[in-house]
């Protein structure tokens, strides 16, 4: 009987699937590595790509700070301009308040009294004088009251003096300076 030796060939069955094994392994290697570097590429790509825009992006900002702060000092400029216009304003809306303000004095005044002092605080007067009665200084209240340009009197201080053989009544009184509105001033 004749004996067959299957062992040789059997082993170089055997070497033969190891190398395609080992070839396999190797091209999954580099295919893998392959990958791993394409991979790489593209991510370190985005990443330069994002480094480039967010530079872009803060050069802008810069641009765009530097920008505000022009704004801010304009708008500084802008809000001291109009305070300055509001103060001309101001001023060329009270220029014919203070003839108005001199004539009611004047016409209210009844005879027998004089001012020796005024003073005024923003729309407050404080008016002093002299007057011949207590009755006088009423009068002269009644008439401040009834003005289109002076609104709520009141007396502070009255003082009675004797001097001479004539007694006279030193006053301090305050009233109020209003502007009337446009129909209250037509009428008049």
């Amino acid at each position: 009987m004749t004996r067959i030796n299957l062992l040789p060939w059997r082993e170089e069955l055997k070497k033969q699937r190891q190398n395609q094994f080992i070839a396999m392994l190797v091209a999954g290697a580099l295919a893998g590595a392959a990958v791993w570097g394409a991979g790489h590429a593209y991510y370190g790509d985005l990443i330069d790509h994002q480094r480039h825009r967010n530079a872009m992006l803060q050069t802008e900002i810069k641009k765009l700070d530097a920008q505000i702060v022009k704004i801010k000092d304009l708008e500084s400029t802008k809000r001291q301009l109009i305070s300055r216009m509001n103060v001309i304003q101001q001023l060329q809306q009270g220029r014919p308040q203070v003839v108005h303000l001199f004539h009611e004095l004047a016409t209210t005044l009844p005879d027998g009294m004089y001012l020796t002092t005024f003073e005024q605080k923003g729309s407050n007067l404080t008016i002093r004088g002299v007057a011949e009665s207590n009755a006088r200084i009423s009068s002269y209240m009644e008439r401040l009251d009834g003005s289109d340009w002076l609104d709520d009197p009141h007396l502070d201080v009255i003082q009675v003096k004797d001097a001479g053989g004539r007694r006279s009544s030193e006053y301090t009184l305050r009233v109020k300076q209003v502007t009337p509105s446009a129909e209250q001033e037509a009428k008049s």
